[in-house]
């Protein structure tokens, strides 16, 4: 869903070693992931005298420290505290070997540019205007085809591609400056923006790695145990830790690669399976549902809520609705999601019966919670209430985002440079705001509603009522994805349509808004470029490309089974339909 670049401050306040090199580590995820060629390799270092440097990941050797000589797993004894942190690289591909002299092809792909662009003349020239439609509205659907098209087929990198698809509009005459630029005001892309800077704050703390190790030490005495932990306490940081790729580089992949190569899992080798392949899947899978059980947890919720608003659907007091509409199915799913991979894609290893010492060890060696962490906990504690009691007195979500972003940059737990180094955060904000002003325009000259009547008059002539509807539609919005490396993207691209078709079906307005929603986050784990966590979870190196689809529609299988049924009866009884 979106690309980061998170990147280790220089002191925390405490000093430890990284056997959980989660929060202070540097993280770089491209929108649209180039996949690895090759597993990463692992070198006989010992993980005993270990420290963080960049390649400290692929370097760690569980063998070197003897370990696993036994039936029953032990996991690494802790080295000593190290005051030295270097970076350490977690990404989504294995580090270049190509010569720094060598150069790489630069400007657009050529294959690609040209179907996007032959993708918008073809609507433009070839394809007749409805007499219903205006040609000022004909041409800026041309140009935003055209712009989703370079989305799928990636021609230059996001954010370029949608400058040129800006610039397009104002050159064309299509729209005016000020109309092609107003989506840059937008509310809810500023709290998206600002919710980057809430990621980098809990990974510069490292308060998202406490909190994780906390479960692994109540709850991992076995695999399965220690699934849960890791995903019940991802679901505890979610609605404070606004993105789902964050908390994967900066959190989850760390730990979930320091327990497996400690019990003798490697990246890329058979041993793969004792125990990494089974947390990273359980993980991937999970992320979805902790994402989709909060607002706050995942920028595309709240660009949804927005969508649907400028059709009219609107939500009152959107934080605790959402909640409450999500909490019984989302729960559910979070449940089954470990239990069932438990049992089809089974881990070797079944009893991890050191990993409780080992990280209240860990614990131990981070030392009380520090000034920031206490900073960051209350600061997110406002930020949520906020967020979830703010309408009734008057504050806006964004605002409340503003106020805790200010609290810690007065408070020195983020400084200035943070918030510019996080080119995510402005990329977002450039090629989102492009996205959402051109989706505003579509609906605001009539292509929309055009478009969903045409569908909704197609859906009619099958005697279809709204729930068989309804069920078609969210199939497609599902489906389609599989087209789709980003879920902003998706959401940008086709939720207003979507919702549209709903409405002009019959659909009853809320529940088709937070349906989709829903669906945008579940489908996050489909393959390993449908969203930006996929790509981090992927890039581990634990789980082979066929296991990625394959548990990606089983899974996908499984939570639309228990979203549908236990969402039916549960939104009936909320009052949704």
């Amino acid at each position: 869903m979106e690309s980061f670049a998170l990147y280790s401050p220089s002191s925390t306040g405490t000093a430890f070693s990284p056997l959980f090199p989660s929060s202070r580590i540097s993280l770089h995820l491209r929108s649209r992931p180039h996949l690895p060629r090759s597993r990463p390799s692992i070198s006989p270092k010992p993980i005993c005298t270990l420290r963080a440097t960049p390649s400290s990941l692929s370097s760690i050797s569980p063998s070197s420290c003897s370990l696993l000589n036994s039936k029953r797993l032990s996991f690494n004894p802790l080295p000593k505290p190290d005051k030295t942190h270097k970076p350490i690289q977690a990404s989504a591909t294995p580090p270049s070997t190509e010569s720094p002299t060598e150069s790489k092809p630069r400007g657009a792909k050529i294959i690609p540019l040209i179907i996007s662009v032959s993708v918008g003349l073809i609507v433009r020239f070839l394809i007749p205007k409805p007499i219903e439609v205006t040609a000022q509205a004909w041409q800026l659907l041309a140009i935003f085809l055209s712009t989703i098209a370079g989305l799928v087929l990636n021609p230059l990198p996001v954010g370029a591609w949608a400058f040129i698809a800006l610039t397009t509009s104002i050159v064309t005459r299509t729209l005016s400056f000020s109309t092609a630029f107003g989506a840059f005001t937008n509310e809810v892309i500023w709290l998206i923006v600002i919710s980057f800077f809430f990621a980098r704050g809990f990974v510069k703390t490292g308060l998202g790695d406490r909190i994780a190790t906390f479960f692994v030490k109540w709850l991992g005495k076995s695999t399965l145990g220690l699934s849960y932990g890791l995903t019940f306490s991802e679901a505890l940081i979610a609605p404070a830790m606004p993105s789902t790729t964050a908390r994967a580089g900066g959190v989850f992949v760390p730990i979930i690669k320091s327990l497996a190569l400690s019990a003798g899992s490697k990246p890329g080798e058979p041993s793969a399976k004792k125990l990494g392949s089974y947390l990273i899947q359980s993980q991937f899978q999970s992320a979805g549902n902790s994402s989709a059980l909060f607002l706050t947890a995942a920028a595309q919720n709240l660009l949804c809520l927005k969508l649907a608003q400028e059709i009219g659907v609107i939500i009152s007091s959107p934080w605790v609705f959402w909640f409450k509409a999500a909490s019984l199915p989302a729960l559910l799913s979070l449940i089954a999601t470990p239990l069932v991979l438990y049992t089809i894609y089974p881990p070797e290893t079944k009893d991890t019966p050191d990993a409780p010492a080992m990280a209240a060890k860990r614990l131990e060696l981070m030392g009380p919670v520090t000034r920031n962490e206490w900073v960051m906990v209350g600061t997110m504690l406002l930020a949520v209430s906020l967020w979830v009691f703010g309408e009734a007195i008057g504050i806006a979500s964004v605002v409340a985002a503003m106020l805790g972003l200010s609290i810690l940059l007065l408070l020195g737990v983020l400084d200035w440079d943070d918030c510019l180094s996080e080119k995510s955060a402005w990329d977002t904000l450039a090629w989102f705001a492009v996205l959402v002003g051109m989706a505003g325009q579509l609906t605001n000259l009539g292509i929309i509603s055009w478009m969903s009547n045409c569908v909704a008059t197609s859906l009619q002539s099958f005697s279809l009522s709204w729930p068989a509807a309804f069920i078609v539609l969210q199939a497609a919005y599902f489906l389609i994805h599989y087209l789709f490396a980003s879920q902003v993207g998706h959401v940008g691209a086709l939720y207003s349509t979507f919702l549209a078709m709903h409405l002009a079906s019959g659909v009853p307005g809320r529940l088709a808004a937070l349906a989709l929603a829903y669906n945008t986050n579940l489908f996050g784990a489909l393959t390993h470029f449908s969203s930006g966590q996929a790509a981090v979870y992927y890039g581990a190196g634990y789980v082979d490309l066929p296991d990625v689809f394959k548990m990606g529609f089983v899974m996908a299988v499984i939570n639309v089974i228990i979203w549908g049924v236990v969402g039916t009866f549960w939104w009936k009884f909320l009052g949704l339909y």
